[in-house]
């Protein structure tokens, strides 16, 4: 079975998991010298206010497979607003630890180098469930009728779990329709029937005002569900005007670029290339 359909499976089937922060069982031992530092760390963003088609989780799986390997690590966060029963949450979380460079294998005795190997061979399998449980349950808590969407805020509180990772490569994937719905900006229209068409320096100043940018430590961006309504989740059907959509990523652009961080690609609402 590929990697990306097994961790479909483990996001659509089993039971949910919440609070899972030690999701990958170490394989460190008294008899092994510690293990190399991950080198990358990937944190998983789900706004609970967007509604995601199949197709799209799908997506999100097939994104989160490459980093379920030795050498990385993984959170899975949920957020929406801070009303009705939802809140911000690190649903699961896990360590894949680095290989052992062949020097130090060299003084390490056969039995406990074999036990180690079969530790390390279980931790991605350990990792896919997680995530996956992890997702499910994101997904199971969507809905496109909580009233608000505290995205900057959230965005904000969330930034902290990648800013103090020491992986040198730090990637962020956003799933979220990116429309703030909040007591400090609005970016819908028609009563949330469409994409309100914002001016991204006005909008951004507003962030700036309200002390709302966050502090991603350098991490490389990537937003699956951009401008996604709940129309066109179920049925395809909305419209998205161009020129609305490209203030909305010139506006997040600006907004990740000024809270150390890069916007690498906006998708509307599906990344055109993978996460990398």
């Amino acid at each position: 079975m590929k990697w990306s359909a097994l961790l479909l499976q483990f996001c659509l089937a089993g039971a949910a998991l919440a609070g899972n922060t030690d999701a990958v069982r170490s394989c460190q031992d008294k008899q092994l010298p510690p293990f190399p530092p991950t080198a990358r760390e990937l944190l998983v963003v789900v706004d609970q206010t967007t509604p995601l088609s199949p197709a799209l989780q799908q997506s999100v799986a097939n994104n989160v497979k490459p980093f379920l390997v030795a050498g990385s690590s993984f959170s899975v966060v949920v957020f929406s607003a801070y009303t009705q029963g939802h809140y911000t949450e690190v649903l699961a979380s896990g360590k894949l630890e680095s290989p052992l460079p062949a020097e130090v294998r060299n003084d390490i005795a056969k039995p406990v180098l074999t036990k180690l190997d079969q530790c390390q061979q279980r931790q991605p399998q350990q990792a896919a469930q997680a995530a996956g449980q992890a997702l499910r349950a994101a997904y199971q808590g969507t809905s496109s009728n909580i009233a608000k969407s505290d995205i900057y805020a959230s965005l904000k509180a969330i930034s902290s779990v990648i800013k103090q990772s020491a992986a040198q490569d730090k990637i962020v994937l956003v799933v979220s329709d990116m429309l703030e719905n909040s007591s400090v900006a609005n970016f819908y229209a028609e009563q949330g029937k469409s994409v309100r068409n914002i001016a991204p320096a006005k909008e951004l100043r507003t962030v700036e005002d309200n002390h709302l940018l966050a502090d991603f430590g350098g991490a490389r961006v990537y937003v699956i569900g951009a401008g996604l309504l709940a129309d066109e989740a179920a049925n395809g059907k909305s419209y998205r005007d161009p020129k609305t959509m490209q203030s909305l990523q010139a506006f997040w652009s600006d907004y990740f670029s000024k809270s150390n961080a890069k916007l690498v690609e906006f998708g509307q609402p599906a990344l055109l290339n993978p996460v990398r």
